[in-house]
């Protein structure tokens, strides 16, 4: 046997954490790199502009003494005071005329290409021996000789200076991260206090206190969908755990009375010795006892596969004309036993449906009718086409009327309209609950309606599909 191992989800302040963390973090890395990379242009900006004015104080220097070599050289060593880390050197005609220091400039920028226009975009880095360098090669002619003057700045000051700025900005940037994180669980801490409320609430409600409701007016506007959710479970649960209470103390009653006949008959049969027409008709009367709690417990049982999915309908098109009429045959002598005429009036379509289950649906509404009307009385079923697809199928018994706080819950198991009468004993108490959940079953409704001495229950089936006749 295999065991899964499920995994258990992260909680809402992790889950919160970690978007606040990850979107924190990628926006600090974007806007280090602007930041980094927009003090980078300008120390190239910078740098340009000190080479442009580097190479306009090297070209004035040329201008001074073009055919004096020394003096040339030495106007060229003047060109530039009072600069720290500027480099250049000069070839005259493909020969090293001047440098500025004892680094020679030549290797690594051979392959340079010649600028007229100083920008930050046609800058140039190299390294030589272990140092950075950032400048441009140009070229000036001054009676037919040709200049070709490298200009360079040693580069390691402003990559130093960076390096220690990134240092700094990222602790910065961590000790806000930090912070930053620490405010978000803070928050998330305080904005779950109230889902903690419920949760003590929740808590609070046993079986015992079914009727306490959340507060939706001490929660969040985010949460009150939720608890408005809640309560009306609790309204649904509550009324399911009375209507289970009932439904126990119905059965406990229900089932007390036949077996309080049976111990009863028998202890007085074996009271002492009896004729054998005594014993037989003691267990005649034990045996319709047992028969009604068979057809009892029968009932309760296909209640119950109905309400767990156990019983499904197999539709078919069904004459329901043809269906009461066939009824009507076979209560024809329990009617005639008790003067009750049974009679059927319009004409309806055909419905779609289950035809054991329509069957059992209209015998109990037709058994039901003819156990409350008086004698001498008529039962009518009345077919009716409605406007809305349905077939109206009404059972009509005169006799006692039934007070309008009754018919709501006749349809309900067990239920008694009148706790002082004694039921037949051929009913169970579950009759009409059982027609409620066969119309259900078959997309239909129920409905009672009692007034001047009569009662009618109806009951709305859908009209058959025309094209699977």
């Amino acid at each position: 046997m295999m065991i899964s191992h499920t995994r258990r989800p992260l909680s809402l302040t992790l889950r919160v954490l970690f978007f606040v963390a990850t979107a924190f973090g990628v926006s600090l890395v974007v806007i280090s790199q602007l930041l980094l990379s927009s003090i980078e242009h300008h120390f190239i900006e910078q740098d340009a502009d000190e080479i442009n004015v580097m190479v306009n104080s090297i070209k004035k220097a040329l201008h001074q003494s073009p055919t004096d070599t020394l003096k040339n050289q030495e106007a060229l060593s003047q060109a530039i005071s009072g600069h720290h880390g500027v480099y250049y050197q000069v070839e005259r005609n493909g020969v090293l005329h001047y440098s500025s220091s004892d680094i020679d400039f030549r290797p690594p920028t051979t392959d340079f290409p010649v600028v007229k226009n100083i920008t930050a975009s046609t800058m140039q880095t190299w390294r030589n021996k272990d140092r950075g360098y950032r400048g441009i090669v140009t070229l000036i002619t001054i009676d037919k000789n040709q200049y070709r003057i490298t200009s360079a700045i040693d580069r390691d000051f402003h990559q130093g200076f960076l390096k220690k700025f990134t240092q700094s900005v990222a602790l910065i940037l961590f000790g806000a991260g930090i912070l930053t994180l620490f405010a978000a669980w803070l928050g998330v801490h305080k904005g779950l206090k109230p889902l903690r409320g419920l949760s003590d609430q929740v808590d609070f409600i046993q079986t015992d206190k079914l009727d306490s409701r959340l507060d939706m007016h001490s929660v969040p506007v985010e949460l009150k969908p939720l608890v408005q959710s809640f309560n009306h479970m609790l309204t649904r649960i509550e009324e399911g755990f009375i209507r289970l209470s009932h439904f126990s103390a119905d059965i406990a009653h229900e089932l007390r009375t036949p077996l309080t006949n049976i111990v009863t008959q028998t202890q007085v049969g074996l009271s002492k010795e009896r004729r054998t027409e005594d014993y037989q008709e003691l267990l005649y009367s034990n045996l319709e006892d047992m028969e009604r709690l068979s057809k009892m417990a029968s009932d309760m049982l296909w209640l119950a596969k109905s309400e767990n999915g156990l019983i499904t309908p197999s539709f078919e098109t069904i004459n329901i004309q043809e269906e009461v009429q066939s009824l009507f045959d076979f209560f024809e002598a329990l009617a005639e036993d008790t003067h009750i005429t049974l009679a059927i009036f319009g004409n309806a379509s055909n419905i779609s449906g289950d035809r054991e289950l329509i069957r059992r649906a209209l015998t109990n509404l037709l058994s039901n009718a003819i156990r409350h009307t008086p004698a001498g009385k008529t039962i009518q079923v009345t077919l009716v086409d409605t406007d809305n697809e349905m077939v109206s199928i009404s059972v009509t018994n005169e006799g006692s009327t039934i007070l309008t706080e009754h018919l709501e819950r006749i349809f309900d198991r067990f239920y008694r309209v009148d706790h002082s009468r004694k039921r037949h004993s051929d009913g169970t108490g579950l009759g009409l609950a059982i027609v409620k959940t066969i119309v259900e079953a078959h997309n239909g409704v129920i409905h009672a309606l009692s007034n001047n001495h009569s009662t009618t229950i109806t009951i709305h089936l859908p009209v058959a599909d025309p094209s699977l006749t």
